[in-house]
């Protein structure tokens, strides 16, 4: 397998808008081919490539089901190395984040959560339509570099709003 694009594992072109559920259903009947329990009675080197086939198409595949990771990917891919740190030079996206996380501490109850989890999605779906505008075109490469670095935001922030709702359900 070697270490192609993770698009042409899955027979995609590359590109920032894909269907989830059937990148899911390729995942699945590929994960199943390379799966290293089909190696178990091959040489030991053929376990070693399976099992690394496996990290390999399991990497692929959280890179690609992630908006913000298949937005980095993409720039990556196309040339625009994007540095790790995710610092944003955005007064007013970091005024937003700010007060989005002190009214995500404040909520308290599961329906408060459930209506700021619509506003959070919301924003990331324009965010993700921006990104797909403009990801591909050479003179808007920093604009998709800081959309792609708000989209981080916003999943951290998702990540946290679910945390709150799993303690909040106990």
């Amino acid at each position: 397998m070697g270490t192609p694009c993770h698009f042409a594992l899955f027979d995609l072109q590359p590109g920032f808008r894909l269907d989830l559920d059937k990148l899911a259903v390729r995942y699945r009947e590929l994960a199943r081919e390379v799966h290293p329990d089909r190696f178990a009675d091959t040489s030991e080197r053929e376990q070693r490539i399976a099992l690394e086939n496996s990290a390999a198409l399991n990497d692929a595949y959280q890179t690609l089901r992630s908006a913000p990771r298949r937005a980095r990917y993409l720039l990556a891919i196309s040339g625009h190395e994007v540095p790790q740190e995710v610092t944003v030079h955005d007064p007013d996206f970091l005024l937003q984040q700010m007060e989005l996380r002190e009214e995500l501490e404040e909520l308290a109850d599961l329906d408060a959560v459930g209506v700021f989890k619509k506003r959070l999605k919301a924003a990331q779906d324009t965010l993700n339509d921006d990104f797909a505008a403009c990801w591909n075109d050479p003179a808007q490469r920093e604009q998709a570099e800081r959309l792609m670095r708000r989209m981080q935001f916003l999943d951290k922030l998702a990540q946290e709003v679910r945390q709150l709702e799993e303690r909040l359900d106990d």
